[in-house]
This record gives C-alpha cells, structure tokens and sequence, in this order.
C-alpha cells in the first residue's frame, strides 16, 4: 500500500511539474485576454456547459412547452457570419496575406503590431468556441435533447479547451491555417443557418445547400494538405510541432468521413426520406440549421464525422 500511494504521489507530482512547466512556456502576451489566465477558467466553463445541457437544461424543459426562438436563432446565426467574417480578415491581415509563405512559418513572439494583431484573433477565434456554445443551448430549450449526441457535446467542449493550449504555446504560424479556414467555412454556414431559420419563405435562396457538404470537403483537404508540407521539408523549426500532428491527424481523419457521407448521400443516394427531413427548419438533410449535425455522423460547426449516408439535426 505504501508503494502505490508513493506511485500516486509520484504521479501527481509529475502532472503538477508539467501544469508548471506548460504555465511558464504561457505566452505573456495573452496572460490579460479574458480567460487567459489559466486553464482552470475555462475548463470550469466547460463543466458548467455539459453539466447544463446533459442535466440541468433537459430537467429544466421536462415539463416546458420548447421555445421557438425563430427571431434568436436569426440574431445569432447572422451575427456569427459577421463574427467569423472579422476573425477571417484579421487572420489574413496578421500574417496570411501580407508576410506569411503559406509553407514553414513559424509563430511571431515579438511584440510587433502584426506580431500583437496575430495573437488577440488567435484569442478572438477561440473565444467564439465559448460563443458556438450556444448552439447546444438552442436544442435543450427547443426540446431537442435525443440530438444532443456524443460528438457534438465532445467537439464543442473539446475545441475551446484544446485551443487554450494553442494560443497558450503557439499563436500563430502555421498552426493558424486551419482556424482561419474553419472561421471562413462558418462564415458560409452560419449565412445558411440564418437564412433556414427565416422560414419558408426564404427557401428558393437556399438551392446550393448540397454544395455544403463539398465545402466541408474542401476545407478539410486545404488544412490537411497545408499542414503535411511540415513532413516533406528539409527543414521546419516550428515551435510546438505536437499542434503540427493534431492538425493532420484532425484534417485527415474528418476528410476519410465525411468523404463517405458524400458517396454515401450523393454518389449512391442514400438520402432521408421527405417526411423525415421535416425534424430540421429547412428541411435539408444534408445542412442542419443550429445543429451541424449528421447521424449516422456529426457535422459540427464546420467540422464532420458521416456515416452510411443518414442524415439528422443535434
């Protein structure tokens, strides 16, 4: 017994000796951003987010009549297009369109204005992970808690922490590509969202809501593709090359799946039938407004796991 309470101990201490190390390596530039003092803030939020939509918010509805909230769910959808659109901009205006390579670059820890400009969109881009929150809260006041599935509570929950880490250590360079894609990707959907929660009339401008899936390709293929030049360089010194592996182990794996959504869905025809696809606003079966979700797979805020080619909103 003493032994494994000294293996304990020593465990502990060790976890304790690398949250030490990880706190001295923090960026001081991002020490004032809200949020941003430690891990422990954020991480308290999350468990705050999965304990009200797991068990508060559904116990809460129980016995509610669900919100229609058309008229929030319009506010928030368009102001995520605006959001996402000024992280896009100022993403390409801190380095992605003015000195970057688009090949090995390497995070700025300098205080220069673009160096400074670089680290408060890194913190804008994760601090609009809290704000996609919110895309589970519509579903537990509309009622719709069997939606809430394992992998859209798990990225939504996952993103935000995993980026603390990522602005922590590494703002910037070429780590970035992938927020930067992810923010304009969100910027199309979120404008399509908004438009599905407007109501039928708005109906005959949503025609293209099947290129929606062959954007989420797309943005998968660009990170992926972006980030293994890492592999096939003589020489890249970028700073924390464990983001590197993450990035391309994300890409990659998400492009494997919904690829065969795409098969599965447009190549083969395995869609929902109609009356099925009413549980959705748009009665897409491809794009769920607020819910980015696919069963049997998960599309998630521009990010998506598919299976079989069946189709339903979270």
């Amino acid at each position: 017994q003493q032994t494994a309470f000294k293996m304990v101990l020593e465990v502990v201490s060790n976890i304790m000796k690398f949250y030490d190390y990880l706190l001295r390596r923090t960026d001081i530039r991002v020490k004032d951003y809200p949020l941003m003092q430690s891990p422990v803030q954020m991480t308290a939020i999350l468990f705050g987010y999965l304990f009200l939509v797991l068990y508060a918010g559904p116990r809460f509805m129980a016995n509610r009549k669900p919100f229609q909230l058309t008229s929030a769910m319009i506010i928030y959808n368009f102001s995520m297009v605006a959001l996402n659109a000024y992280i896009v901009y100022e993403f390409m205006m801190s380095g992605w369109a003015t000195t970057y390579t688009w090949r090995c670059d390497l995070c700025d820890y300098s205080n220069s204005p673009e160096a400074l400009r670089m680290v408060r969109v890194a913190w804008m881009f994760y601090f609009s992970k809290f704000i996609e929150l919110m895309d589970t809260v519509f579903f537990v006041l509309r009622k719709k808690h069997s939606q809430i599935t394992f992998l859209h509570i798990f990225h939504h929950s996952f993103m935000p922490w995993t980026w603390w880490w990522g602005i922590t250590l590494a703002p910037g360079g070429m780590g970035s590509f992938h927020a930067m894609v992810n923010a304009a990707v969100h910027v199309i959907m979120y404008f399509y969202y908004g438009l599905s929660a407007a109501g039928p009339r708005f109906q005959k401008f949503l025609w293209w809501k099947k290129y929606m899936t062959a954007i989420q390709l797309i943005q998968f293929v660009l990170v992926s593709v972006h980030i293994s030049q890492y592999y096939f360089m003589e020489k890249c010194d970028y700073q924390v090359p464990l983001f590197i592996h993450l990035i391309w182990i994300y890409g990659t794996f998400f492009f494997v799946l919904f690829s065969n959504f795409w098969i599965q869905a447009y190549v083969r025809g395995k869609r929902l039938p109609k009356h099925s696809e009413k549980s959705s606003i748009n009665g897409d079966a491809t794009i769920i407004p607020n819910g980015k979700h696919l069963e049997n797979g998960t599309m998630v805020n521009g990010n998506g796991i598919a299976q079989n080619g069946k189709v339903k909103e979270v």
